[in-house]
């Protein structure tokens, strides 16, 4: 466990309308997550910096004036640079990177959009730490029930990764990548399971990829990159690239469950191809992630 103290602050001013409860209240029913505080009105957390990959904690909350406001604890200083890399992982993973104020114009294009708007006010996608916790998460739920992977991912937390103490409260982080560069076994993890871990715990340590990167690159090319990943195919590429880099404008039309949660929300007597979502969802840009992420909410809500 590190004996953690404050050091430094984050302020971050949203652009367009942001609700950090909104996203708290996602993690709470977000499986992947595994978060047992229920009600939590802070978003306190563990995490691996990437390309550093120490490991850090924060503590965030949003106040009256929609400032939100952080402070980052670790072992020792971070120094200017470790300060701004956690500043700038810690707005990718909320979405506070990208320009909102032109979200409420989709709404006003598509009324089923705005109408999501209306219903989940201020909600923004809410990333995995970083890209390579995506994909580790990825690899762990291969033919796997999601609830069964979360408990794996928590316990690889507990007993592989770094405590930090976040005002008094222990924060356990997902291993660093050297972790699993090095992992053998792991209780619950299948072999072929542990040497894409090990594959991947490599290729991040080397810092092969990172989230700026697959940001900045042609979609395509960034997919393609991350298939390069033992274990990793199409669908946790998109995944990835979504919930790890957090690109905040590609909508997955391949997958089934956003054509469920499309024929719901638009009340189509059947589920959309991928070729009729592609048209549709040509609609949301630039935000067709957060449009997709208020299509999913709603429809576990609804299911």
């Amino acid at each position: 466990m590190i004996d953690s103290g404050v050091q430094g602050s984050v302020r971050i001013e949203p652009r367009g309308p942001f609700s950090l409860a909104a996203g708290i209240r996602f993690l709470e029913g977000f499986t992947p997550a595994a978060r047992e505080e229920v009600g939590a009105e802070s978003l306190d957390a563990a995490f691996v910096l990437e390309e550093s990959w120490r490991t850090v904690g924060v503590s965030v909350t949003q106040d009256d004036g929609g400032t939100v406001r952080g402070r980052v604890f670790a072992e020792r200083a971070l120094g200017r640079e470790g300060l701004s890399a956690a500043a700038a992982q810690l707005a990718r993973i909320l979405s506070l990177d990208v320009d909102g104020s032109g979200f409420a114009d989709v709404g006003e294009r598509d009324p089923v959009v705005g109408a999501l708007q209306r219903r989940y006010p201020g909600l923004r996608p809410v990333a995995f730490w970083s890209w390579y916790e995506a994909a580790a998460w990825a690899i762990v739920g291969q033919r796997t029930r999601m609830t069964q992977a979360a408990a794996l991912k928590q316990r690889m937390a507990a007993e592989l990764g770094e405590t930090v103490v976040v005002d008094g409260r222990p924060q356990q982080a997902f291993p660093a990548p050297r972790v699993l560069a090095g992992l053998e076994s792991f209780r619950g993890l299948p072999g072929p399971k542990v040497e894409r871990l090990r594959a991947l715990g490599s290729a991040a340590a080397a810092n092969v990829l990172d989230s700026t990167r697959l940001r900045t690159m042609p979609r395509e090319e960034a997919l393609a990159a991350l298939q390069e990943l033992p274990g990793i195919g199409p669908f946790s590429a998109e995944l990835i690239l979504l919930r790890g880099a957090g690109d905040p404008d590609h909508a997955p039309v391949h997958e089934g469950r956003l054509a469920l949660a499309v024929q719901h929300a638009y009340r189509l007597p059947e589920p959309p191809t991928p070729e009729e979502l592609a048209v549709l969802s040509a609609g949301w840009a630039p935000y067709r992630t957060w449009v997709t992420l208020l299509l999913r909410v709603a429809l576990d809500a609804d299911s």
